[in-house]
């Protein structure tokens, strides 16, 4: 098969079917997610103008503007914007103070102000702002939705600020609405439940979204019910925006909120689904420019406030459903929008069948998965809880923008505390003294290194650990003079880092570092071998030992105690070749505790069905998933494997009756030769991968799209066998009963990965499209 030049090489269709036109493909992919975003943001958008208290045809006017125009000016190709669910407490308010013509001027110069920010380029610079600050902004809204919202659902209406609606919330639950209180119960039900519909029912049934079967389900429900529904009245022209009434800084601080809101959620937003795009292949825009995408909020902020519409910014959740549902374009994107504008207009009796508490139970999930333990135990991670929890409570009890004011004031409070407040401990290590600077070193910690310095005897070993990454002068000055004055009577001193490396020590010095192959490396061979008859290779081994008892082992000692303390709890299985090139630490980034790593020749997973001699495997699958709970489970092939060279080998040996050469691999290709006894544990093993080499030969007769890399042909019939492998393995693993349950459940994924040697290059499937494609670097964003 001979490769294809670059600028002739298409990828796979999306079904697998071949390669196809780039347009044809495109649009069939597009117009199909269009339509998966179009039934999610018909609901939520009337469900966020509902809750806002605008009329509901606004929430359909800004899902339509959102689309077309954000989806053509925008800089991120697979944002979908709409009716933004962070500004509902924020627009809700402006209704209540200033009506909602004068609502609809507020947001049209909220979009000014984006476009000219845009302009000036600093979306990038709104990314600055704390994660934690911005997630306790987004939790914060999403408690004041919840809270408001569930006044709906049990069928009243919500006050005005969320403590009013915490304090009524007692009386309301004592006596609720039957009715309303059904129907909402039902969406909820409804959307908790069917992302984990099981088994291959359910599956079929995922592919219709959450929010349009739970409203259905709840439409479908209230039928007969005397509750409220949904009114569409006409669009008229008095509903025009009119200039706000009112105090010009008020009116200032409505738009500089609305504007702040609006932006941070878009670029949020822009980033994740950037993530998103950036693992999936043949998409046809470039990456995402912050600055359009604010430039192109701001114009669609504008031409919905003109036309009567909400506020709008760019939405995660119909991003990611965007990104998921295939997407390739920008054109997904305007497709919804234009599909929107069509259902306002011909499907407007439909809607109003919609009754309101299932509008209000949609929104009030929005709300409470906006409050995201995983960012709360992220921020925990990084000791900004603080942060994000003043500016939840800021934003639940005073208002959006004087929660951004107090979360900003307590990030700077807490960033100088942490910069005036250094740790500094002496402990006796052995005959060594232990001097621990936890923080920064600066002026304000000199008395305290100078007492801690003081208890050191003449003469002694002192190690001087510097655990920050900043050190001024006045503290350089007195380390050093000490220093010196203690080396002068006698005793010896050493500085070093948080690594343990000596910061005196130059670059080009050579350190080995845990995951340095030994080989060649004469700085873990021992001066003086234990056991002076061990062969050379012993003797490295125990170098390498030595090595990491010396250097490693007072670096790793205190978490291995607590893993021994508390047992393994790792979150992967992660299977690959028995291979000495492959360290699995290494190209995995991992450490102890993390990965449950099983190795074998040719990384395969009989079948359960297979004799008993093969369940060492199959034990450790069920250990990890059922005993473990892993929540994945990787399977890892390889270039140059000498197992996948040994099928290959008896393919060509059956059909010629001769075999091919070897190409060495990791040595177990036999150097060209069947082994002369053909029951040796190795070949029983090997028959493990026949399935492979059967499928790799059946997919090449039959013609159908082979097995791709995303970015280069396939090398040769080698390395074709090895990708073929890893996704005949991952069958053989949903043929165990409890990794089929576990995956039908969703609390467990599979997925497949290829490590090229000769690139260090890690690969990862894509199984719809069957295309391995590169692991690349990624620059790690703010949020």
């Amino acid at each position: 098969m001979q490769p294809q030049p670059p600028s002739t090489h298409r990828p796979p269709a999306a079904d697998g079917s071949g390669p196809q036109a780039p347009d044809q493909s495109t649009w069939r992919r597009d117009i199909s997610a269009s339509l998966v975003i179009f039934l999610i943001a018909v609901p939520l958008s009337l469900g966020i103008a509902l809750a806002t208290g605008a009329p509901l045809q606004a929430g359909l006017v800004a899902a339509a503007v959102g689309g077309i125009v954000a989806g053509v000016l925008g800089g991120a190709p697979l944002q979908v914007s709409g009716a933004a669910t962070g500004l509902v407490v924020v627009t809700a308010e402006l209704v209540g103070q200033y009506g909602w013509r004068a609502t609809c001027a507020i947001t049209a110069l909220a979009g000014l102000t984006q476009f000219a920010l845009g302009a000036a380029r600093v979306a990038r610079g709104a990314l600055a702002v704390s994660p934690a600050i911005v997630h306790g902004v987004l939790a914060g809204i999403g408690v004041t939705i919840a809270l408001s919202q569930l006044h709906v659902v049990l069928g009243d209406t919500p006050n005005s600020s969320a403590l009013e609606n915490l304090a009524a919330l007692p009386s309301e639950l004592s006596h609720p609405h039957p009715s309303a209180l059904l129907v909402g119960a039902v969406t909820a039900a409804v959307l908790v439940a069917w992302p984990r519909l099981p088994g291959r029912g359910g599956h079929w049934l995922r592919t219709v979204p959450a929010p349009l079967a739970a409203v259905a389900a709840a439409t479908g429900v209230s039928t007969g019910m005397p509750v409220p529904r949904v009114s569409l009245p006409e669009w008229r022209l008095q509903a025009l925006p009119a200039l706000p009434d009112g105090p010009v800084l008020g009116i200032f601080a409505a738009v500089l909120t609305v504007t702040l809101v609006a932006s941070m959620e878009s670029l949020l937003s822009a980033v994740a689904v950037e993530r998103l795009r950036a693992e999936r292949a043949g998409m046809q825009d470039g990456p995402a420019d912050l600055d359009r995408e604010l430039a192109g909020q701001g114009a669609a902020n504008v031409v919905s406030g003109l036309l009567g519409g909400l506020p709008i910014a760019g939405g995660a959740i119909r991003g990611s459903a965007n990104v998921e549902a295939g997407a390739a374009s920008r054109k997904s994107t305007v497709l919804h929008g234009l599909w929107v504008l069509l259902c306002a207009g011909l499907l407007t009796t439909v809607l109003e069948l919609i009754p309101l508490a299932a509008l209000a139970a949609l929104v009030m999930v929005v709300g409470v998965k906006m409050v995201s333990f995983a960012h709360i135990k992220h921020v925990q991670r990084h000791r900004e809880f603080p942060m994000y929890a003043s500016t939840l409570g800021a934003v639940v009890l005073f208002g959006v923008l004087q929660g951004v004011a107090v979360g900003i004031v307590v990030t700077a409070f807490l960033s100088l505390r942490r910069l005036a407040y250094t740790r500094i401990t002496v402990e006796q290590d052995g005959a060594a003294h232990l001097v621990r600077v936890s923080s920064q070193l600066t002026f304000l910690a000199v008395p305290r290194l100078s007492r801690a310095l003081a208890q050191i005897p003449a003469g002694a070993v002192v190690i001087v650990e510097l655990g920050g990454s900043f050190m001024d002068h006045t503290a350089y000055d007195t380390l050093q003079s000490w220093t010196n004055a203690h080396r002068a009577r006698g005793g010896w001193v050493t500085l070093r880092g948080r690594g343990g490396r000596p910061i005196a020590e130059p670059v080009s010095t050579h350190a080995c570092r845990p995951w340095t192959p030994w080989r060649n490396h004469h700085c873990t061979r021992p001066s003086a071998p234990a056991n002076a008859h061990a062969p050379g290779g012993g003797q490295q081994l125990l170098g390498g030992v030595s090595a990491f008892q010396r250097n490693t082992a007072p670096l790793v000692r205190d978490e291995l105690a607590r893993l021994a303390r508390e047992g393994q709890c790792p979150t992967q299985l992660f299977l690959t070749c028995a291979d000495s090139r492959l360290v699995t630490s290494m190209i995995t980034s991992s450490g102890p505790g993390d990965l449950f790593t099983v190795r074998n020749v040719g990384n395969l997973i009989p079948p359960p069905a297979t004799d008993g001699s093969c369940d060492s495997v199959g034990a450790a699958v069920e250990y990890a998933v059922e005993v473990l709970k892993v929540g994945s489970i990787t399977v890892c092939g390889h270039s140059g494997c000498g197992a996948m060279q040994a099928l290959l080998d008896s393919a060509v040996q059956s059909t010629t009756g001769r075999s091919a050469t070897g190409r060495g691999g990791d040595g177990m290709a036999y150097g060209g030769k069947a082994p002369a006894d053909p029951q040796t544990p190795l070949v029983r093993w090997l028959r493990h991968g026949r399935p492979s080499l059967a499928r790799m030969q059946r997919i090449g007769r039959l013609g159908r799209g082979e097995v791709a890399m995303a970015d280069r042909p396939v090398a040769d019939a080698l390395e074709r066998l090895a990708l073929v492998n890893v996704m005949q393995q991952l069958d053989h693993l949903m043929a165990h009963d409890c990794v089929a349950r576990r995956v039908a459940e969703g609390s467990l994924q599979l997925q497949g990965m290829y490590f090229h040697v000769g690139e260090a290059q890690a690969y990862v499937l894509d199984p719809p499209s069957r295309t391995f494609t590169a692991v690349r670097p990624e620059v790690l964003d703010a949020v």
